[in-house]
């Protein structure tokens, strides 16, 4: 029995020392992650496949979708939605593509061959300050001659026209497409944004400083506009040279021509009123140093003058 007694201790003890050298091992042992870890986490970001370059529309080709470990504020995940926009500053390749490095506002709702032109409005000429951006507008013009003015008089009569039809509107006051703020705190609107055919903007701009501009709100689904084949073509303030067979001159180059005020009113070429009437002989006038003459009476511009023949 005692000799039983000693194997089964001796066997504790070999036990108890493998045990030891067990937990040794383990506590070296470096720790791994557990196999359940959780992945992790990407998102689709369209970057740039090479460099766009600042001031060119977006090609499709110059796109792919990247999964990035984070997701950029302003970045896309579709490709087509970057496709014709322009960079404000170039943008590497691989990097990318950011909202914030994107030309947005008014410049994306302007057209080619469009120009946005602001213009000062109130609440008499502007529908009582009911209109807002994505509205559509009639330009009327007003020119009221003024006889004061003497032999400076431009106009023969005072007119009012419809100058352009159907232009849109950008902006007005504060209010943009998209962010529809009425205006300024205490309703007052002071200027307006329309997009104008680049060859309508010497119309528009020298009616408004000589005239006074009104714009009628219509129905976007009305389609009437202003027949330009119906007019005689106005004269321009410089010639363009005569080309034959040449292409028609672009609007840009009718735009640079110009256009005066007599042939904005129709009066261009009609000397009544505005340049040196037909001459006529007036009554004799008296005797003056013992000599009699008579006298030419010219009117300028509503004014009369008597000028010694």
């Amino acid at each position: 029995m005692p000799k039983l007694t000693k194997i089964v201790a001796g066997a504790l003890i070999v036990l108890a020392l493998l045990l030891g050298i067990f937990a040794v091992t383990l506590s070296r042992k470096p720790t791994t992650a557990p196999a359940t870890s959780v992945a992790q986490a990407s998102f689709p970001v369209v970057v740039a496949t090479r460099l766009l370059p600042a001031g060119q529309p977006i090609t499709a080709d110059g796109l792919r979708v990247q999964s990035l470990p984070i997701d950029p504020n302003g970045a896309f995940a579709d490709p087509a939605q970057l496709v014709g926009r322009i960079p404000n500053a170039d943008i590497g390749a691989q990097a990318p593509v950011l909202e914030a490095q994107l030309s947005s506002g008014i410049a994306e709702r302007i057209a080619p061959g469009e120009r946005a032109i602001a213009v000062r409005v109130d609440e008499s000429n502007a529908v009582g300050n009911r209109l807002r951006p994505g509205n559509f507008v009639d330009v009327f013009f007003t020119l009221k001659r003024d006889g004061n003015m003497g032999g400076n008089v431009e106009i023969d009569r005072s007119q009012a026209r419809l100058l352009i039809s159907k232009l849109r509107v950008l902006a007005f006051g504060n209010a943009t497409a998209g962010n529809d703020n009425s205006g300024d705190p205490n309703g007052m609107v002071h200027t307006a944004v329309l997009a104008v055919p680049v060859a309508d903007v010497d119309r528009l701009t020298l009616a408004e400083t000589s005239g006074r501009l009104v714009f009628a709100l219509r129905n976007p689904n009305d389609t009437e506009i202003v027949d330009a084949s119906a007019f005689a073509a106005l004269p321009a303030v410089l010639k363009t040279s005569a080309q034959t067979g040449a292409e028609p001159i672009k609007d840009s180059t009718r735009a640079a021509a110009g256009i005066s005020l007599d042939a904005l009113s129709g009066t261009a070429g009609n000397t009544v009123g505005r340049t040196l009437a037909a001459p006529r002989i007036a009554a004799p006038m008296t005797r003056v140093a013992g000599n009699t003459s008579g006298a030419i009476e010219v009117i300028r511009g509503g004014r009369a003058e008597m000028v010694a023949r």
